[in-house]
């Protein structure tokens, strides 16, 4: 049995909220319909944020719903306050995530909070989810944004990110995950800091890296966080998204070329290439010129291309 590296699809969310236009909600659910066809265990399907702010994910509610109806499916929420993650809940959210950045001043203009107010906001969420009956209490997770530099402030402590690990799992985080949100990361970097995040937290409160291939490394460091690891990786398909509060943050992992490249190590992502790269058809329809990415779609897969043993 090859080792199961857990892929969770952020393009629904991460990936449709940072461009301009609105993908139909139909295209929404046949999307989401074809990820999980072709063996996506896991998808961050939008954000409850008000609309106004980001009209790209006005329909959350019905798209988590939707999700929620597919088997076997994980079906994950971003929420950026307590309003946010009640509005999750009631949802039926199996998972739900709050970003908390790293740097004090994209954590300010992102959702116009400091790191004290972060921390207190987290806390009473963990404290709503607690309280949910155990059969649909989500698991809560906490992304660190920004963990490996910001485009506003530039570099990141690294004895800030760890030090502020430890805060949220103190507050009764379920997990943390490091988030290169503005692509700065490089796979020493990588290492250094899964090691200290994970001696500070315990090894299993750190299991996914969100990274962008912005400067492309973002291959270079998942290899970087297999070797620490880590068992789940972020990845948006057709490269889309970035972060539109962090001026100059571009490019998520394209799904497809993360899939190909674990497999072809040997590793079992549960996921059928061929019918991963059909889907990427439901994008170029719902959302014609956007600029979709990926090598492995352009090249094909290669000749006697076999996936890892089940």
């Amino acid at each position: 049995m090859s080792q199961r590296i857990q892929i969770s699809e952020v393009g629904p969310r991460d990936g449709l909220q940072s461009i301009d236009r609105v993908m139909p909600t139909a295209a929404k659910k046949a999307w989401i319909d074809a990820l999980a066809a072709a063996g996506v265990s896991e998808i961050e399907v939008g954000s409850f944020v008000p609309p106004k702010l980001l009209p790209q994910m006005a329909d959350t509610a019905e798209i988590l719903t939707h999700a929620l109806g597919k088997a076997g499916l994980a079906v994950v929420a971003l929420v950026p306050n307590l309003k946010g993650a009640e509005r999750a809940i009631a949802a039926g959210a199996h998972k739900i995530s709050i970003p908390f950045s790293m740097s004090e001043t994209h954590s300010i203009r992102n959702v116009r909070k400091d790191h004290a107010a972060m921390l207190d906001e987290i806390a009473a969420i963990a404290t709503l989810v607690a309280e949910q009956p155990k059969g649909r209490r989500p698991q809560f997770d906490v992304g660190l944004s920004t963990a490996f530099g910001c485009t506003i402030e530039g570099p990141v402590p690294e004895d800030r990110v760890v030090r502020l690990a430890e805060a949220v799992i103190a507050r009764g985080v379920s997990e943390v995950c490091l988030s290169d949100t503005t692509g700065y990361a490089n796979p020493a970097q990588v290492r250094r800091l899964v090691r200290a995040v994970k001696e500070a937290t315990g090894a299993d409160r750190l299991n996914t890296l969100h990274l962008h291939n912005t400067r492309g490394l973002g291959l270079a460091n998942v290899l970087a966080g297999l070797d620490e690891g880590i068992t789940t990786f972020d990845s948006s398909q057709a490269g889309l998204g970035g972060c539109p509060f962090a001026p100059g943050a571009s490019g998520n992992i394209v799904t497809e070329d993360l899939v190909f490249m674990l497999e072809a190590m040997g590793l079992d992502t549960g996921i059928d290439l061929d019918r991963l790269i059909a889907a990427r058809a439901i994008i170029s329809e719902a959302l014609p010129g956007e600029p979709l990415y990926g090598f492995t779609p352009d090249a094909g897969v290669p000749l006697g291309f076999r996936k890892a043993a089940q």
